[in-house]
Formats: structure tokens, sequence, C-alpha cells
């Protein structure tokens, strides 16, 4: 791993063992892009962007002749109104009312390691897996203004981190109506986009679609990054696969308003940029002060969309997510929402816990329902005390009891939501987002409160930190259940456009406090299942329920879509009851369980009510997960069937890192009358090696089982059925 600066020829060399990314100054002043992909030895390519005179291409007034424009010149981080007419990277609102900003080279530092993003989400560097990091200032020489882009390299990935800082050294205030992390200049447009757009019920569903002319934005207004959009984009060679062929990600590690852009300008050049979304974001940057921009993970991959994957789960998990949790295998739970909803008394949540614990079950979460007087949504968020008229006894009590059973206990909590009908509320009804003289919007029966506010923080998390005290919790399950609209504060002096922004390091500022005060604690992310799935979140918190739709055939194609970018350690999916809560599928209890245990394994129902012979099941199940869970949760992920290009199939694969083992699965979602056996293949085996597989006698090599394949013995009958194979290294052949 090296970053290198040659000063003859004025260009950067960022390269490691599989990636190289190069950078020039044109004109020994402009940031020019040269170059990103599969490692290079040497490069010596530089300034031969082609001069040339293009029509209605302005030439900047420092650069004799008209044949070199910015325009058309790749670059790095392209300002506003100087020649460039595609979307700039930043803009600044100054003192005249004017935006024109052109940025050149100022200087450069190459230092050793990564310097961590202070009150924000980021990735960092370990001792066994350094990294090391370029700061290249540029400034625009008449208001005075720099910008600061981070460029880290980590040694053994295909991965590189950008952001920016944006420093005022002029003489006067500006106002910053756009900042984003990175941008970036591809030479032509000869790529599929890869996206992850959604709904509720719907997460992360992969859009792959031929680049053409003009601006593709993907973005949320939110408030947070929301079930819509996941911020992240590919680019793809037309020609990639999931096993073959180029990808270049793009992953926000932030939880806020984002976008994302890809545009393709007139010369068929492609732009591709990422950051905090200006709609609702404009930001005082007095004399003298900084704005860092969160980070993004840029990653090249070689090998197809499963390169990706390969490189993204293991490099969040060493290097994103954190504490005593980031690689323990996670608790088999079950959740009473779907079992009980708010209709609960102690007594009914411990006769749900007797029977679970009888089955294995490792975790009871007490959702939605505990607090204040929450009988439905509409009342008591923001009042976290015990609901003393279901809980007489205390939770501390309930908790203690069901530790009893041998089991964890965990707790569901929304703390950035506030009910009109609260004591809360009440008491401080400007303690919510909104806009001073609007009415407000209300969804769900319930506004966000305000995190931009520290007045408000500190309340929240007194209030939590008393149960937490009291109470032995063992996992929280963290919820966001609306977006934002009217988006303003009440706090005096505060700046509408500064207010999101502050919001999200308000929410960081209230995490970070909690996980390092109660690091034995498992936190889980939710926003109405999978609203808030992104990197910074997993900063904080190392699981995220993956989507509110637990419908096993649902679950496939999200499943299948967040395995793109999240690892398999990070995604909450659970077993629900039939008719299913959300599409109202009865799917099979041997399918529920197939695609459940492709995750983090749970169950989210009322185990009480289930037949001797489904609670017989679902203890095979439990027992069969833990036997595996290691190799599922932190094992290597291989898709092999996407259900989104069958429409009735799905099927992926864990293997250990050894190659020593592995767990694949098969889903069938409709039957069809006279099939033939299905003949299936694998991923990530080692050739070499030889493999016992579950229900067939004998070894069949690796090299086999992935080109040849193998038939499933029995033919699947009826709908929503699945199969389950072990591989073993065979000991002998």
């Amino acid at each position: 791993m090296t970053i290198t600066f040659d000063e003859t020829k004025k260009y950067f060399h960022l390269q490691n063992e599989s990636v190289s990314y190069v950078i020039a100054l044109e004109e020994e002043k402009y940031v020019s892009h040269q170059y990103w992909g599969k490692r290079l030895n040497s490069f010596s390519q530089v300034a031969d962007y082609p001069r040339q005179d293009n029509a209605f291409a302005p030439n900047p007034f420092e650069v004799p002749g008209r044949v070199f424009s910015l325009a058309t010149l790749p670059q790095e981080f392209p300002g506003n109104g100087s020649g460039d007419f595609r979307e700039s990277a930043f803009e600044c609102l100054y003192p005249d009312q004017t935006t024109v900003s052109l940025l050149t080279y100022k200087s450069h530092e190459i230092v050793t390691g990564k310097q961590p993003l202070q009150g924000l989400p980021h990735t960092y560097e370990t001792k066994e897996e350094p990294a090391e990091t370029l700061l290249l200032t540029m400034e625009d020489t008449v208001t005075k203004v720099e910008v600061v882009l981070s460029y880290t390299l980590f040694r053994d990935y295909p991965v590189l981190t950008r952001s920016a800082s944006f420093r005022n050294t002029g003489a006067e205030d500006i106002h910053l109506n756009k900042a984003l992390s990175m941008s970036i200049d591809f030479p032509d447009a000869d790529f599929d986009m890869i996206q992850l757009p959604g709904a509720w019920g719907r997460e992360r569903q992969i859009v792959r679609t031929p680049l053409v002319r003009g601006i593709h934005t993907l973005d949320s207004k939110r408030g947070t990054t929301s079930h819509a959009y996941q911020p992240f984009v590919a680019l793809a060679e037309k020609t990639a696969t999931e096993d073959q062929g180029a990808v270049y990600g793009f992953h926000f590690v932030y939880s806020g308003e984002f976008r994302a852009n890809v545009e393709v300008d007139t010369y068929a050049q492609t732009r591709v940029q990422m950051g905090i979304n200006p709609t609702h974001f404009q930001w005082h940057l007095p004399v003298g002060e900084a704005f860092q921009t969160p980070e993004v993970v840029l990653l090249y991959s070689e090998n197809g969309l499963n390169g990706l994957s390969q490189t993204l789960h293991p490099f969040y998990q060493k290097h994103l997510i954190r504490g005593q949790h980031q690689f323990a295998e996670r608790p088999v739970l079950i959740n009473n929402w779907e079992g009980t909803y708010f209709d609960f008394t102690a007594e009914k949540i411990e006769a749900m816990a007797d029977e679970a614990s009888t089955l294995g079950i490792e975790l009871f979460v007490l959702d939605d329902g505990w607090f204040g007087k929450r009988d439905d949504d509409y009342s008591s968020l923001g009042d976290w005390h015990v609901h003393t008229a279901k809980l007489p006894s205390g939770l501390k009590q309930l908790a203690e009891n069901i530790k009893a059973k041998g089991m964890l206990f965990g707790l569901w909590f929304e703390p950035e939501m506030i009910s009109e009908d609260s004591e809360l509320f009440r008491a401080h009804p400007d303690w919510c987002i909104h806009t001073p003289g609007r009415e407000k919007s209300l969804s769900r029966s319930q506004y966000v409160i305000d995190f931009s506010r520290k007045e408000v923080r500190d309340n929240i998390l007194a209030q939590m930190m008393a149960i937490l005290d009291d109470v032995p919790v063992d996992y929280i399950k963290w919820d966001y259940n609306r977006n934002m609209t009217e988006i303003g504060t009440a706090a005096p002096g505060a700046l509408p456009g500064e207010v999101l922004h502050k919001y999200m390091l308000g929410l960081y500022e209230v995490m970070e406090a909690l996980v390092a005060k109660y690091p034995q604690i498992l936190f889980e992310s939710c926003s109405g299942g999978g609203g808030r799935f992104d990197p910074g979140i997993l900063y904080y918190m190392p699981q995220t329920w993956t989507s509110d739709n637990t419908d096993a055939v649902a679950r496939l194609e999200i499943q299948y879509g967040t395995s793109l970018v999240m690892p398999i350690s990070s995604m909450g999916s659970h077993v629900s009851a039939i008719p299913n809560h959300q599409t109202h599928r009865k799917a099979s209890m041997k399918m529920r369980g197939d695609v459940a245990m492709a995750g983090n394994l749970g169950y989210e129902l009322d185990v009480t009510t289930l037949s001797e012979a489904e609670k017989q099941e679902m203890k095979e199940q439990i027992s069969f997960y833990k036997e595996h869970r290691k190799l599922v949760q932190y094992g290597v992920f291989h898709r092999i069937l996407s259900p989104f290009e069958t429409q009735n199939e799905a099927a992926w694969i864990f293997v250990s890192p050894e190659q020593d083992e592995a767990l694949y699965f098969y889903y069938r979602v409709l039957d069809r009358a006279n099939l033939k056996k299905k003949k299936v293949l694998f991923k990530g085996l080692d050739s070499a090696k030889y493999y016992n597989v579950s229900g067939y006698e004998g070894v069949i090599g690796g090299d086999e089982l992935m080109n040849r394949g193998l038939y499933l013995k029995d033919a699947l009958q009826g709908d929503y059925q699945s199969v389950c194979l072990v591989l073993k290294e065979a000991q002998s052949v």
C-alpha cells in the first residue's frame, strides 16, 4: 500500500495490491481524475486528456488557447459557475450573493493512518489492517475558501473512503448551499447503473438500468435515508454478472437526507457524486471555521457483484461496526410484537417466555407498549417510564423473571419520537421538529422530537438511562416510525438550513453516549423495518431489522437485495405466523425457517398458540441454526439465483473462510405441473477439495459441484418449498 506524488509529472498514485486511483494536476493546478480500477504497477499517461477546441466549451483565463476547458476535464471536486456546466460538488453563497467558485490545487499531505471524523460515523483502520491518507487542499483564490479532500486507502481491500472539509479562511462569513462528500468523473458511459430503491415492506429491490444521457438522481427528502432509496449506487460493466466483470460501488456513511447523482454529459462522460442532500441544507460558515462532510466508501470489484459484497461485508465488519458485539454470534430471539401487538400483560409475556425458553430461544424482546399509557399508537412516546397498569410489578421484575428462565431480556424504544398525547409534549410542545407558525403534520399520530436541541437530547438520555440503570437489559430495538415534514426548530437563533444535519449530529451524540455507557447491550436499529438501514447506523448499532415484512417469499427479494451491501450479521430475519400479517400468505414452516436462517434468526409470533408439531419443528430449526450460525453470520456469502431475475426461485450459499464447510439454500415459490428434478450449482468451494453433502452418499469434488452441480434428490411438492444442504470437507476420498 502506497500513496505517492510525482513532483515532476504532478500526479498522485494511490495503490494497494488490488486497486489504483490516480489524480493529476492539469496545468499544474486543476485537480483532475485520471484512473480508478485494477492495480497499475506504474502510471505514465499524465496530462494526456485530449486538448481540443470543443464548441461552447469556455477556457480558463489563465490557460492560453482554446483547447483546455473545465467543461470536459475529468475532475475530482468541481466548482460552480466557472466553465464546467455539469453538476458542481459544492456551492458557496458569498456576502455579495454570488455563488461562483473555482478550486485549484494549494497543497497536500500524505499521512499514515486515518483520522476519525468527530461526531460522525466513519470507517477506521486497525493495527492488523492499516490505512494511509492523502489530504489534498484546494482553494478558491478569490474568496479564500479552502476545501480539504480526504482520500483514505485501506491496505487489504479495494476500498477508498472520501470526504471533504470546507474551511473559511477569507475575511467574511459565507454560507454553504451544497457540500457533497465526493465527485468523480469516468471517461465514458458504457455502464449499467445499479440502485436499491424500495418502500415500506419492499426494501432494497435491485434495479439495473443502462446509463443514458442526462442526470439520474437518487435522494431522500424525508429527514433520514428512508425506505425509498439506499444511499448506494454502483456502475457495472454491461457484461458484469454476480461473479465476473468490473463494478464500481459508492456507499454513503450517513443516516440523514442524501443525494446521489449519476450524470452523463454531452460527450458521454459520466460523473458520480454523493453527499448530503442540499434541498434542506444551508450551513453558516463564519470566518475561521470549518465544516466536515460525512464520508463515502468507494470500492472496486473485478469479480462482479458478489465480489462487491465480499469486499463490503468483511470491510464493514472489521472497519465500521464496533464494540463487543462486533464479531459475536447473535442470539436467537423472540419478539412479542406480531404475537400480541399492544394487547399484553406481564402474565402473557411470561407465558410466552416460558414456552420460548423450552424451544432454545435465547433472547426475549418486549416490543412497543410497555411505557407511559401506551395501549395503542396514539399516545405516550416521550414518556419513558413503565406502564404500571400492564406491568404492575414493574419492568425490572419482569426482566428478572425472564432472565431466571435462562434467557436474555430486550426492550423496544423509539427515542426520536414524541406523541401529541404525552406528558412530555404537554410540558414542551415546541420540542418537536416543526416550522414555527405553521400547522404540524402528524404521521402514525406522532411527531419527530427535535434532537438538534441539547436540552431535548439530555431529557431523552436521562429517561433512557434511568430505565437502563435499573432494568437488566441485554438488547435494545431502536425504532423510528415516520418521515420528517415542516422541517424546522423553535430553538432561539437556529438557522433552518442547519436543522437536519444538526439533528443527525445530535442523534449520533445520543447513540454514542448510550453505546459507550452500556457496551454490553446489543443494539438493533429499526425504522418501520429497514427504513434506516445504512452504514451510518451500523457504526453505532451492529444489526438492523431488515424489514417489517416477515413473509418468507417477500423476504427473498428483500434479503437478496440487502446482501448486496450489508453484512449478513447485520440483518435481522424472523419467522412469523401464518397467514402472514403483511401479505396473508401461508408459507410452510420449513421455508419460513430457511429464509430467516439466512440472517440473524428470530421469531415473531405467539408461541403459546402453536401446535406441538410446530413447536418441535421450531426447536429443530433453532438447534440447527445454532450449530451453523457462525458460518451464516460471518462466513463468505455468495448469491447464486436471483429472485429478481427468476421471479420464482432464489439460492445462496455460506462458505467458511477455509472452504471446509458450507450451507446452501434453495427456495422455490410456486410449483408447476410436470417439472423435472432441479439441478443446482454451487459457488465458493475449493475446487481441489472433496465434500460430503447432506442427504447424498459418497463424496463429490468441489469443482464438480461448482461446474456440473447436482440434482436435488426429491422432487419438491407444492408451493413455498425450500432445501438446505450442509457441505463438509471429506476426511477421505
